[in-house]
């Protein structure tokens, strides 16, 4: 079981000998805009750690405004260079350096009700500016799975050939997001690789822990959004990275999340059973949800190597010793794209 942060953090930046023959073969360095997020750090050490597992020389650029806390400070000890700058500030962007590798992770979701303007500003306007300043750059871009419409159930998730409909200011102008690269990229014939992710977790957020916490606490549980798909963030950071050998031109667009439609009140009774408590209900499933089809990248990059029991069973430990969390929940039983 993982017992601590630190163990964590090491266990999410352990890379495969797939991501090292990749970093042997991926030219110029890599720079990750947004590196203050959820997954960022993660992902930035995961780099680090596979250039050096593979004996190549990378500069590993992390961009944030770093506006609190010590994150600056822990990623340079561990060997990535940071940028103190807002993006949104057209001179601190200019300064940023051109790199051959960019990873875009730069995003307003929670919050953006009321705040729509700030929503299409981060999520669509920055893009093109981003794109505009990294004109010949190789780019993974992430995205979201909110882009498309709920779908039914027997349709196992919207796959990438599903038309998107986004719901909400949030999905919407992520959906800006996307098209604003996707300009870029063919006005300047440069590779793009647009990553829908659904939702990724650790142990310290994410929809495993959002319903942990809530048969822990006793808390009912909503069932209108009955269904969920989740990824391990290590294997989420993997594809990210490895996906650089994937973006092409003209862009490619892909799915990434596990390969399990997931009941909610089968994951609750299963965290019922490990947790010792009897898990508390509310609503009705419906027969549609907000669901992903991976099954492109999982024919890619193979199978997540973090299985979704393992994810259960070190949730419900990290529950059971109170370990450490964001505090940030998904939302994830929205149904109407209001964040």
């Amino acid at each position: 079981m993982i017992e601590s942060v630190e163990q964590l953090e090491r266990k999410l930046a352990e890379p495969s000998e797939l991501l090292i023959d990749d970093m042997k073969r991926l030219s110029g360095d890599i720079m990750l805009l947004g590196v203050g997020g959820k997954m960022g750090p993660s992902l930035a050490r995961l780099a680090v750690n596979a250039c050096k597992a593979a004996g190549v020389r990378k500069r590993i650029i992390g961009v944030s405004r770093f506006s609190s806390g010590n994150l600056a400070q822990e990623l340079e000890r561990d060997g990535v260079e940071t940028i103190s700058a807002d993006l949104l500030n057209e001179d601190q962007l200019k300064q940023l350096p051109k790199v051959e590798n960019i990873i875009f992770m730069v995003g307003f979701k929670f919050g953006s009700t009321g705040n729509e303007y700030l929503s299409w500003a981060m999520n669509s306007y920055l893009p093109g500016r981003v794109a505009s300043h990294f004109d010949q750059s190789r780019a993974v871009v992430f995205s979201t799975g909110n882009v498309y419409h709920l779908t039914p159930l027997a349709m196992c998730g919207a796959s990438e050939e599903h038309p998107v409909a986004p719901v909400g200011d949030y999905a919407q102008s992520a959906l800006g997001r996307e098209r604003v690269f996707e300009y870029f990229s063919h006005k300047n014939q440069t590779p793009l690789f647009i990553y829908r992710l659904n939702y990724a977790i650790d142990l310290r957020y994410g929809v495993l822990l959002d319903v942990a916490q809530s048969v822990n606490a006793g808390r009912a549980i909503d069932l209108s959004m009955g269904h969920a798909n989740v990824i391990w963030q290590g294997d989420a950071n993997e594809i990210a990275l490895r996906a650089l050998h994937v973006a092409a031109y003209p862009p490619v667009t892909m799915n990434v999340t596990g390969p399990e439609t997931i009941s909610i009140r089968w994951l609750a009774e299963r965290f019922g059973e490990l947790l010792g408590k009897e898990p508390v209900f509310t609503g009705e499933e419906q027969d549609s949800a907000l669901l992903s089809n991976a099954s492109r990248a999982h024919q890619l990059f193979g199978y997540p190597r973090v299985s979704l029991r393992q994810m259960i069973e070190w949730v419900a430990h990290w529950v059971k010793i109170d370990g450490e969390t964001l505090n940030k929940p998904t939302h994830f039983q929205e149904r109407r794209g209001r964040f």
